[in-house]
């Protein structure tokens, strides 16, 4: 299974293309950060932005797009622009017929390092361990999109049971939103 990360941003954001090999193990297949021109209005920065996702898309066709949920910050002159960017990247996914997934950054930190709390280079380090990268990726956008994409990958097991006995039950009631992962960190 191909898994695609992304780390929302409008001037900068990162992917991380992953792909599952069973028994917790993964393989980086790609990663970089899809950049826009700050010099450009708004809508002509989103369309470009969507114009490389639908390219990286079409040239890795993941079966899920995995993406780091928005959450609000104190600066909402940065959460909007991201939570457009965020918007753009989980409409072409459900076009070119990915699964979207969203995770909170806590959930992608609990689930690659152990601790909800780990900082920018910890999540770095495991990511390259989990991964057998020997240079750090760069951006460090790029490392965050590949976390979400290995987050998913720790949580799709779990989810895809919770999903098979669901179906035939009534909506409502109790909703799995983040399961605890099938594997995690070694």
């Amino acid at each position: 299974m191909f898994v695609l990360g992304i780390d929302p941003g409008l001037s900068r954001c990162g992917y991380g293309v992953v792909e599952g090999l069973g028994r917790g193990r993964a393989r980086a297949v790609a990663a970089g950060v899809l950049r826009t021109d700050p010099g450009s209005d708004v809508p002509q920065r989103l369309a470009a932005l969507q114009v490389d996702l639908r390219s990286l898309l079409g040239e890795h066709r993941p079966v899920v797009m995995a993406i780091e949920r928005v959450l609000f910050q104190a600066n909402a002159r940065t959460a909007i622009p991201v939570a457009q960017a965020a918007g753009v990247a989980m409409v072409e996914a459900v076009a070119a017929g990915c699964q979207v997934v969203e995770y909170s950054p806590n959930r992608v930190k609990q689930t690659i390092t152990g601790h909800g709390g780990a900082d920018k280079r910890q999540m770095e380090r495991m990511v390259q361990t989990l991964l057998g990268i020997t240079m750090p990726l760069r951006p460090v956008d790029a490392a965050d999109a590949m976390a979400v994409a290995l987050c998913h990958l720790a949580h799709a097991p779990l989810r895809e049971r919770v999903s098979t006995r669901m179906e035939g039950q009534p909506r409502g009631g109790l909703q799995v939103a983040d399961p605890v992962p099938a594997w995690g960190p070694r």
